[in-house]
């Protein structure tokens, strides 16, 4: 990702963006990604960093370098601290998330992979080991963002999304990942944006009371033979701007693409940008709503 793609997508859509959403990957450099930060902040943006302490790519597998026992016996401290110390000298305000998605079984930080039962608390030591080693380094600039899915996967007691909940101590916001079908070939059952926030808004607001929430990711593939991206983000638009869950403070649309097999066929796409439905029902929806619309962040007074 560059500048030039955040001016194509703003242009595409007719509104600026506040954030920049990337995945700082471990496997690729465990430096802080002070280059992509600097251009995002020069743009008059704020840079939201996906922490991802992994191996590679791939997904559903145990993590076998940067396992949840291996951060919490504290193996990568030091990388984390001069991590934190060079976001504490950046100076700007950074939205950061570590261990996404802990209730879904494809990241290597789900119970699934950290002895069922007892993987939830082994994801909260080691989450709550990251903020308190960051913020004992004076990165107090970071806004720490404890982010689900929308649904428990698999659907069992202890992989509730509950029982990974690091305490409102640990997080300034809270975030939620929402999609239609992924790929234009996907046999899931697919759900309109507004099922699946329904579902997840009011444990959240019981949890952690008063926090605001982000939709960190939402989208619908292109070309699924039964679900128009188009009209599934229009719906979820009309919602998100009508007050019908009034925590949550704003939304990304995960603007990507990716192979899911050797077939090109069966690729994923959700550029907003390959779809002139989707394009126009971005702009017209941002356009009818721009007082509810605002270019700078906001963020909650640090402890």
């Amino acid at each position: 990702m560059t500048a030039a793609d955040v001016r194509q997508f703003e242009t595409a859509i007719g509104a600026k963006v506040s954030w920049v959403y990337f995945s700082d990957n471990w496997f690729e450099s465990r430096a802080f990604p002070a280059s992509t930060c600097e251009w995002i902040r020069s743009l008059g943006k704020v840079p939201y960093i996906r922490l991802m302490l992994r191996s590679d790519l791939d997904q559903r597998h145990a993590e076998k370098e940067f396992s949840l026992t291996n951060i919490s016996a504290g193996r990568f401290d030091e990388d984390l601290r001069r991590w934190a110390e060079a976001a504490r000298a950046f100076r700007s305000p950074i939205l950061i998330d570590w261990g996404l998605e802990p209730n879904g079984s494809w990241f290597a930080w789900n119970g699934k992979w950290n002895g069922h039962d007892t993987g939830p608390a082994r994801y909260v030591t080691a989450y709550r080991q990251i903020v308190d080693l960051m913020r004992a380094a004076g990165a107090t600039n970071l806004q720490w963002i404890w982010h689900v899915n929308w649904d428990d996967d698999p659907e069992t007691h202890w992989n509730r999304l509950e029982n990974y909940f690091p305490g409102e101590n640990y997080c300034d916001w809270l975030a939620i990942s929402a999609y239609g079908p992924l790929a234009p070939q996907s046999e899931e059952e697919p759900h309109t944006f507004r099922h699946e926030i329904d579902q997840v808004y009011p444990r959240l607001t019981k949890l952690a009371p008063g926090k605001p929430i982000l939709i960190a990711e939402f989208g619908c593939d292109l070309h699924h033979r039964a679900v128009s991206a188009a009209s599934w983000a229009r719906a979820a638009l009309e919602d998100l701007f009508s007050g019908r869950w009034p925590a949550i403070i704003g939304f990304c649309w995960w603007n990507e693409s990716w192979e899911n097999d050797d077939v090109a066929a069966h690729n994923s796409d959700l550029f907003i940008q390959h779809d002139s439905a989707l394009t126009n029902v971005f702009r017209e929806e941002l356009k009818e709503h721009r007082t509810q619309l605002q270019e700078t962040p906001r963020f909650d007074k640090k402890r």
